[in-house]
């Protein structure tokens, strides 16, 4: 795997705290080989060339060390939210779990997006963070149908495997939930998956499912899903083009996706919200707060 050299690893979040709490953010690896269709860090924006190809910053761990060290405010550290943090490589390398280790040394706490089950293997050190500072475990699941997630996410597990990570930590006692994001027009934005997703969600242990409603689409983005579209969903790619035109968010044209989504929520005690969500984990005394659906 390729090192890419680098001065800095932690960033102050460019939002505030108000993405599910984090005061930092960082992201270990550059490039992710998931090949989800419709990923927005394929933007050129982002600057990120070769983005199918994952490599790693020279001396990540002991940058990422100094930095923790140095930092006189403790917060929530975020992760993932560029390139899953638990990429192919991470089974061998064991970045993200070093990492991890660290974030504990200096107690910090942890909110960690990806879609991939490989997150089990550092249940024990999870658990240590948590207790210490925080963490949130967010899963993303587009739908529950294992067949169509291997097409909009070709090179990761089937939603079902995310399902089952899900359970274990819950089990582990830690806070777990969903990202139901995208959801994706006229593919994953029916009022079935919706109900599903959050139903599985609650039957494994999931403590909220939060969504951000539809797809983004701009400059290399937006070519790479047109071909993914052209190969497997013939026709689409121009439905597309004449409803949404050369718009940035392209929003579920359901207008009852919204409704159905808190209502789902809401029958099996989800949080949703995301103030709600950020209240719910993080630590307060000796454990965390509980909050109850009105």
């Amino acid at each position: 795997m390729e090192l890419i050299p680098a001065k800095t690893i932690l960033q102050k979040s460019a939002y505030g705290n108000s993405w599910f709490g984090i005061d930092y953010n960082m992201n270990l690896y550059k490039g992710c080989p998931h090949g989800c269709i419709y990923c927005d860090s394929r933007s050129s924006c982002y600057q990120v060339d070769n983005f199918d190809t994952v490599r790693t910053k020279k001396d990540v761990l002991e940058i990422l060390e100094k930095e923790l060290q140095a930092k006189r405010k403790k917060g929530i550290v975020g992760i993932g939210a560029m390139s899953d943090a638990y990429n192919p490589f991470e089974r061998k390398y064991e970045i993200t779990r070093k990492a991890l280790t660290l974030i504990k040394k200096y107690r910090f706490g942890v909110s960690i997006e990806t879609k991939s089950d490989l997150i089990v293997r550092d249940v024990d050190v999870l658990k240590e963070v948590s207790k210490l500072q925080g963490a949130i475990l967010k899963l993303t699941v587009t739908t529950s149908d294992d067949n169509l997630s291997k097409i909009i996410e070709p090179n990761v597990c089937a939603s079902s495997f995310r399902f089952r990570a899900m359970k274990r930590l819950s089990d582990s006692g830690l806070f777990v939930g969903t990202l139901l994001t995208p959801m994706i027009p006229f593919i994953t934005d029916t009022e079935e998956n919706i109900r599903q997703v959050v139903r599985l969600s609650h039957e494994n242990g999931a403590k909220f499912v939060w969504s951000m409603g539809g797809v983004t689409l701009r400059d290399n983005q937006r070519l790479y899903f047109y071909s993914k579209l052209d190969r497997h969903f013939e026709g689409l790619k121009n439905k597309y083009i004449k409803t949404f035109g050369s718009s940035y968010v392209c929003n579920p044209l359901n207008k009852n996706i919204t409704a159905v989504f808190k209502e789902e929520c809401e029958k099996y005690g989800l949080l949703y919200a995301m103030p709600d969500i950020i209240r719910a984990y993080k630590k307060t005394g000796t454990g965390f707060e509980q909050l109850k659906l009105l």
